[in-house]
């Protein structure tokens, strides 16, 4: 009986430090978007209005390995500055799993970014995309593909340059952040 209840006792421990209490990414999209202090998108590619035609061929690689936009945005007023801070410090959280790789980090008109992937450097399965500005408040986007790589985020970037996404779904996050 003894052996019974240290079995017990050792599955219990490990089933119980198996799960943690940080989200995935995926999962704090879904827990809040129905929340009112966010804005949630999902975004097909198709929706950047690129013009296949003006691409070189590296650009159209790069574009044809992307799937989907994820974005979640959450603005800052003077009623949610608590829960600007606390959202913002799980997002940072979950973004520090060792999982995650940086990318690249820089200053924007909006504020500070980081871009960071999952997957392997050759074979990248997710981009996430994360920016704050204590001010105005945070934008997190996972570009969702299929073996993309860094260089191939390169191109991405430049191909968004050249797309007329000005309007539409992408113009909510703008006006969302106004």
């Amino acid at each position: 009986m003894r052996k019974i209840t240290w079995v017990i006792a050792v599955l219990l421990l490990g089933i119980t430090s198996a799960c943690t209490s940080t989200p995935s990414l995926q999962q704090y999209y879904v827990a809040n978007s129905e929340n009112p202090n966010f804005l949630t998108l999902d975004l097909p590619v198709g929706l950047l209005n690129i013009e296949k035609a003006q691409l070189t061929e590296e650009q159209k690689e790069g574009l044809g390995s992307l799937k989907k936009l994820n974005v979640l945005a959450f603005k800052k007023t003077d009623a949610n500055a608590v829960d600007f801070q606390k959202e913002k410090a799980v997002i940072k959280s979950i973004l520090k799993n060792e999982d995650f790789t940086e990318l690249m980090k820089m200053n924007t008109e909006f504020g500070k970014a980081t871009i960071k992937y999952l997957g392997d450097d050759d074979a990248i399965d997710e981009v996430v995309i994360y920016g704050d500005n204590e001010d105005k408040g945070f934008v997190v986007v996972r570009v969702l593909g299929k073996n993309m790589n860094p260089a191939r985020m390169v191109q991405f970037v430049k191909v968004l340059e050249k797309s007329d996404y000005q309007g539409g779904e992408l113009s909510k996050i703008a006006d969302f952040m106004k």
